[in-house]
């Protein structure tokens, strides 16, 4: 279908939109739908604020997509990668290497007690998921167990949309096209507290799935490579929360029956929940910490500055691909593995949590929001608000939702100053760490406007009008 005419004569929003709608395929997108609700055109960042061509504003509530941890065009992670720029921005990790990836793969090692020693870098979420499949199947193959080749995951999980990392997914609208691709994998029951029956608490919930996942491993465990789960919240399922306990169950039920963990962190890492790693949440008070055999990273950990992903391991894991033979290492790669100015900007993100008391200021700072939305936890056109660390959602019942309530949302958001984007019927916010009372207080008081001005306005209403003019 060929694209209409650029107006010369729109103002600069219009005419990046049309540009933009002209030449460029846009993610988790229908482009059908594209030209309805066109994509924001974004001039700049500042702090929690993206400013349009227009000189518009809209706060983040989604830290654009979850990556921007201290807030747009930050001066100290900018700063790190000019001094990086001038230096070195890019040479090939095989068979070289340079002091941001060597120093940002021993900080993280320390933050995990030393537990996972070795780190493999890549570029994205998908790819870091995709090198922990990988890498759990070549090490049960290279110790001589090689019928290890299955692999479990969570019902309503997400671990991204390459192939591998799709396998172990089960979100329909991204999966169900691709199925007939796809390695074939267990599906468990998701920890969701939403799925308490009546009388039930969220740790009920958690040992209910954590036993149901106990019967795949007692009778599988021979073939089973990994398990791999979202710690503490299912992102794309909603924002779906559960117990820490979930996460003592699955380790002890790995350890038992053989099978390695994977604990995909790239949504929940740095500090997300609470804890720079969720999995750091396993831990029973009084119990010596517990870690998963791989952990991913990506999203924040470049502070939403440059693409990386990592995946940390165990020495056991890694003592396995050490041989002679070459075929026995692991020989994933990519051009930019390791890139420097990536790392650059990781090692300054930790910079931040070291200097900056990140975690503790977090939870005065989700206490503060918190306590402004709370006229939601009454509000009986809503369910399931829930709350973990700086992650907070509600999901709007099915009776006052709507057809394409989450479009009509994302449309309504933009009048009130706000980009959110929910996820069918789920709101949810996942700022930057820039948060203060004020703000939070305007923030919750814009996203009530907005849940109020959609559900006041009827469907037929919201299809028929156009998108909110930013000409």
């Amino acid at each position: 279908m060929s694209s209409p005419p650029i107006d010369t004569t729109a103002g600069d929003n219009l005419r990046w939109q049309q540009r933009s709608l002209a030449s460029v395929w846009h993610p988790c997108t229908q482009m059908r739908r594209a030209a309805l609700a066109p994509p924001l055109p974004i001039a700049r960042g500042e702090g929690p604020w993206l400013f349009d061509y227009e000189g518009r504003r809209y706060f983040d509530t989604s830290s654009s997509w979850w990556v921007n941890l201290f807030g747009h065009a930050d001066a100290r992670i900018n700063a790190a990668l000019k001094d990086q720029l001038d230096r070195l921005p890019h040479v090939m990790l095989a068979g070289c290497t340079h002091a941001p990836a060597v120093e940002l793969a021993e900080r993280l090692s320390a933050l995990t007690g030393g537990a996972l020693g070795h780190c493999f870098f890549a570029s994205d979420g998908a790819s870091a998921v995709e090198i922990a499949l990988k890498m759990s199947f070549h090490h049960w193959r290279n110790v001589g167990r090689g019928a290890k080749r299955e692999f479990v995951c969570l019902r309503q999980g997400y671990h991204g949309e390459t192939l591998g990392a799709l396998a172990v997914t089960d979100v329909a609208v991204f999966r169900d096209a691709y199925d007939p691709l796809l390695m074939r994998t267990h599906q468990v029951m998701s920890p969701d507290a939403r799925q308490a029956m009546h009388g039930e608490t969220a740790s009920d919930v958690a040992a209910r799935a954590a036993a149901e996942l106990e019967a795949l491993l007692a009778s599988r465990h021979d073939h089973i490579a990994a398990l791999i789960i979202e710690p503490l919240v299912q992102g794309a399922a909603g924002m779906a929360m559960h117990h820490p306990a979930y996460l003592r169950a699955v380790h002890a039920l790995c350890e038992r029956y053989e099978v390695h963990l994977i604990a995909d962190e790239i949504a929940v890492g740095c500090g997300r929940t609470g804890s720079f790693f969720a999995f750091e949440q396993a831990v029973a008070p009084g119990q010596a910490a517990l870690w998963p055999d791989f952990i991913c990273l990506s999203k924040g950990i470049s502070g939403g500055n440059l693409p990386l992903s990592l995946v940390l391991t165990r020495d056991a894991v890694y003592d396995a691909f050490l041989d002679d033979d070459a075929a026995r290492g692991f020989l994933h790669s990519h051009s930019y593995t390791g890139n420097a100015l990536a790392c650059r900007a990781a090692l300054a993100v930790l910079d931040r949590f070291d200097e900056d008391a990140v975690l503790s200021n977090n939870g005065l700072r989700a206490a503060e929001l918190t306590a402004a939305l709370a006229p939601l936890r009454d509000d009986t056109r809503i369910e399931h608000f829930r709350q973990r660390g700086m992650i907070w959602a509600f999901d709007v019942r099915e009776a006052y939702a709507g057809a394409r309530f989450a479009e009509r949302f994302h449309l309504a958001g933009r009048a009130h100053e706000l980009l959110i984007r929910p996820i069918g019927r789920s709101v949810y916010l996942v700022p930057p760490y820039v948060l203060d009372e004020p703000l939070s207080q305007w923030l919750a008081q814009r996203l009530i406007a907005t849940l109020d001005s959609v559900l006041n306005t009827s469907t037929d209403d919201a299809d028929r009008a156009p998108a909110p003019p930013l000409a």
